[in-house]
């Protein structure tokens, strides 16, 4: 549990539970081995990595894969950090293939449960994880809240694709939160806009979470294939992390209004064919 600390930890109204997320959901692009990177602008610091399978992929052919994401939001001096606003992702060789694939509206999980959204929504379920967070009210102890999360197809548009992120949480009061993802993808690169809402009236923080997207098989014209899709022409991956943009809605003594954190995730790939 972290600490709260003085004065300022009396007007902490932080958010987001769980779309911290959002920041990689559009990642296509990590080792068979865990890869971790780390970004850090003053105290606030953004771990995050994953794994990707198979490692061995063809050179210019999109194969199926399925990714799995970790992440961890901290600060240096153990306060919480401000609240996670926006985030972009860019990515090469990697595609989302929502051929066949059943959409879920966004209107269909609200108000749900994880339960109930699963039962309006569940084959359109692209994959599932969990995070973790404080909710921290003035002059309480701040409480961890768990939280599943499911991962739907929102839709695709032209050549753009909607995901959305169904989390539920229990404190202060139940609610279903539900974040819009949107992947604009152009040839073989993906660009992903997270715009994510306040939670809680802004006094959610995220700490951490994990999710794997890819296992399950989608048929299309008697084809199988997956949600994700990649290719390794150079033995190697580059994903990006454009900003993540954090507010510092709490007024936190000695905290900027804004923080914007931005890194490079380069993880080596088995080209083949």
């Amino acid at each position: 549990m972290r600490r709260n600390t003085g004065k300022s930890a009396k007007w902490r109204r932080l958010g987001c539970v769980v779309a911290a997320g959002a920041i990689l959901a559009g990642i296509v692009a990590t080792s068979a081995l865990a890869s971790m990177t780390t970004v850090q602008v003053g105290n606030l610091k953004l771990t995050f990595g994953g794994t990707v399978a198979p490692k061995a992929l063809p050179r210019r052919k999109l194969a199926p894969i399925a990714l799995s994401v970790s992440g961890k939001i901290q600060t240096t001096d153990g306060t919480h950090p401000s609240a996670l606003r926006e985030a972009i992702v860019e990515d090469e060789n990697g595609a989302v293939n929502a051929k066949g694939v059943p959409v879920c509206q966004a209107g269909q999980l609200q108000a749900r449960d994880t339960s109930a959204a699963m039962k309006v929504c569940g084959k359109a379920l692209v994959g599932r994880g969990e995070a973790g967070a404080e909710i921290a009210f003035p002059e309480q102890k701040p409480i961890e809240v768990p939280s599943p999360l499911l991962i739907f197809n929102g839709g695709t548009k032209g050549n753009k694709t909607t995901i959305l992120l169904h989390a539920f949480i229990t404190v202060p009061v139940p609610a279903a939160i539900v974040t819009t993802i949107t992947v604009t993808q152009t040839h073989n690169r993906l660009y992903t806009v997270s715009k994510v809402p306040v939670i809680a009236g802004g006094s959610g923080s995220a700490l951490d979470f994990h999710f794997t997207i890819g296992k399950k098989l989608f048929s299309y014209k008697h084809r199988k294939h997956t949600y994700l899709e990649a290719k390794c022409p150079n033995g190697r991956f580059t994903p990006r992390l454009v900003k993540a943009v954090f507010k510092n809605e709490a007024k936190v003594e000695g905290v900027g209004p804004e923080t914007v954190l931005s890194g490079r995730l380069v993880v080596p790939c088995t080209p083949k064919g």
